[in-house]
Parts: structure tokens; C-alpha cells; sequence
């Protein structure tokens, strides 16, 4: 989607000694899919690690409102994208006997959201998506999970709510930190990657089909 930073966030792997390569893709179109697992395969002989992160909402709305271009285009990057990289990434991981995909759910895909239908849909999906494919490949040695973040402090969201709302940023964020159990206190996007690392790492060799909730208690607040 932005070309430029994942450039810039190559630049920073290989300065830390590291090798990395940086792909434009559109993870809803198959050829495009098929392309990117083939290309990792040719410059590093494997895929290790699949981390799907991706989700949009534009254009949500209640039953009656949602428009059906918006259902469709909602469900096809939250869902189907994850769907078509899975598809081209397991035949490799199957072949070296292992691999580790995490899957970017949501909270809202385990709890209702007013004016929220084709979002929470996509994200319930992506959950039944890493169950089957956690049990479908746990023969080969490869594991799958989902993380399921709650109210994060990240740009795109801050400033998506406060464009909606009118409303300063600022407020925004006091409103927000106000819903989080834990210290009162949006999550951030290191957060969340710190549990996919976890995840991808060794350490968690035993651990595969789980939804894991990222969310400072949020999800298990009654009122």
C-alpha cells in the first residue's frame, strides 16, 4: 500500500544487519499473491513466517445502511486477502515442514459494534479462517494464530475517528484511553507486534489455532 515505507523500513533491516525485501502488491488480487510468495521463495529459499495485517472499514455501516460495494470491498481486503496469501504461502512452509501464520483479527470480531456489520463479519471470518487452517496444517508443522487488537494509539485510527466526529485529536484519544481497563491507556502498534513476534518465534512451538486478545482487558469488561 505505501511503497515508500516499506523502503524505508528495508533500509532499516539491512542497516541493523539484517536482509529484507520490499514488495508492491495488492493482496486482493491472486496473481499478485501468488507473485510475492514466489519471489520470497526465490531470493530466500523459504517463508518462515506469514503476518497478514490488514483491515479497512470505509463505508461501514448497520444492515440497512451498508451499501453492498462497501460489504464487498470490505470483506474482500479483510478477509479474502488473508484467504489468497495463506493459499500460496502454505504450499512452501507445507514442503519444509513448518511456518508460523499470524493472522490481524480485532476484538470487534468477538463482540457486537453499532454501525460496524461488514467489519465485524470480515474479522469474525479471519478467526474461523486461522482455526481451519491451524488444524488443516498442524500435520505439516505449521502453526497459525490470530492476534486481536483492542483500541490502539496509531495515526490512521486517531485521525479516521477524529475526521468522522469533528472532533480534535486530543479528545479523541482522552475518550479512548478512558475505555481501557489497563491503566487507562491505548495500546500501541508495538504492542501488537510484540505478540506477533512471540508468536513467530520458536518459544511459542506448541501454540497454534488461538485468538489472542491484545486489548488491556477491554474484551472481558462487562459495562
Amino acid at each position: 500500500r505505501d511503497a515508500t515505507s516499506a523502503a524505508e523500513t528495508q533500509a532499516m533491516i539491512s542497516a541493523e544487519g539484517g536482509e529484507a525485501l520490499a514488495l508492491e502488491a495488492d493482496v486482493t488480487d491472486e496473481d499478485d499473491c501468488r507473485a510475492m510468495v514466489a519471489e520470497c521463495v526465490s531470493r530466500f529459499g523459504r517463508v518462515d513466517v506469514l503476518h497478514n495485517n490488514v483491515g479497512i472499514g470505509a463505508g461501514d455501516a448497520g444492515a440497512v445502511h451498508l451499501e453492498l460495494d462497501a460489504w464487498r470491498r470490505i470483506l474482500d481486503v479483510n478477509l479474502t486477502a488473508m484467504f489468497l496469501t495463506c493459499k500460496h504461502a502454505l504450499p512452501p512452509m507445507r514442503e519444509q515442514g513448518s511456518g508460523s501464520i499470524i493472522n490481524i483479527s480485532s476484538i470487534a470480531s468477538i463482540a457486537a459494534a453499532n454501525a460496524m456489520l461488514a467489519y465485524k463479519v470480515s474479522k469474525a471470518g479471519v478467526n474461523a479462517l486461522t482455526q481451519q487452517i491451524a488444524m488443516g496444517n498442524a500435520r505439516f508443522g505449521i502453526r497459525c494464530n490470530a492476534i486481536l487488537p483492542g483500541l490502539m494509539n496509531t495515526p490512521m485510527a486517531i485521525e479516521t475517528i477524529a475526521a468522522a466526529r469533528r472532533a480534535p485529536k486530543e479528545e479523541v484519544i482522552r475518550a479512548r484511553d478512558a475505555m481501557v481497563p489497563l491503566r487507562a491507556e491505548m495500546g500501541t502498534a508495538w504492542d501488537v507486534a510484540n505478540a506477533a513476534v512471540f508468536l513467530a518465534s520458536d518459544e511459542a512451538r506448541f501454540i497454534t489455532g488461538v485468538l489472542l486478545p491484545v486489548d488491556g482487558g477491554q474484551s472481558i469488561k462487562i459495562g
